[in-house]
């Protein structure tokens, strides 16, 4: 077994652990962040039922944002939306057979990669050109609006440019699911490729993209507005009187 197959190997092995413990431990953080007070961003709704569907819509069609900002609101659904397709086109690579869904996907997904990279390019623009954005932006912005991009051009380049063997690369993800590992291929863009999207396993846990799960834990979104009709207590503080 060549040393680039064990070195990443090793890494993804890392990688997954830091991404996975990492936002857990975020996760619980959110958790345990005490509410104290009834905040949700009116005009709200006033029951579970209610708070559920501003949830899926917010989650769903970025409504806020909508009402926001039209031109961010376009590159940012844009950038998910293409960004899903791209990730369900990936689930091919870990598994033996492929679902008949993920099949169906793979046209797709691959013309949603230039998709993706058009979104990012106009939030990144945004950031440069909007002055009131540009004074808030700061270097790790811009870092991750980069590294974003660099994932999804050199995986491009694997599909247009240099293609590289799928059916070896594959064989690699599969055998790092059943810790029976696979040769690794040696394409520089390949290459490339992993090591970024490794970069982005290990940050993720401490950048701004920890939004994606935070949405459910924020109270302007996950409270009802009844106020009014029911008393809000603050879990933290039934436990301090117990």
């Amino acid at each position: 077994m060549s040393a680039l197959t064990i070195t990443y190997a090793l890494l993804f092995y890392t990688a997954a652990l830091v991404l996975v413990i990492g936002t857990g431990a975020k996760l619980a953080s959110y958790l345990r962040t005490p509410a104290p007070l009834k905040i949700p961003t009116t005009p709200a709704p006033t029951t579970a039922g209610g708070v559920g569907l501003r949830m899926a819509r917010e989650v769903v069609f970025f409504e806020s944002l909508f009402r926001s900002s039209k031109w961010t609101w376009i590159f940012g659904w844009t950038f998910h939306a293409a960004l899903l397709l791209v990730l369900l086109r990936h689930v091919r690579y870990f598994q033996q057979p492929v679902w008949g869904v993920i099949a169906l996907v793979q046209p797709f997904g691959t013309y949603a990669g230039f998709a993706l990279i058009a979104g990012l390019a106009g939030l990144w623009a945004r950031r440069v050109f909007v002055d009131r954005v540009r004074y808030i932006s700061t270097p790790s912005d811009h870092l991750m609006l980069a590294l974003l991009i660099a994932i999804g051009a050199s995986g491009l380049a694997m599909r247009y440019v240099a293609r590289t063997d799928i059916v070896a690369l594959k064989a690699f993800t599969l055998g790092l699911m059943r810790f029976d590992w696979q040769p690794l291929p040696a394409d520089p863009v390949l290459l490339v490729h992993l090591t970024l999207v490794a970069t982005l396993m290990f940050v993720f846990p401490i950048s701004k993209l920890l939004h994606a799960p935070g949405l459910f834990f924020s109270p302007t979104r996950n409270q009802a507005d009844n106020a009014r009709e029911q008393r809000h207590v603050a879990a933290w503080t039934t436990a301090l009187e117990k």
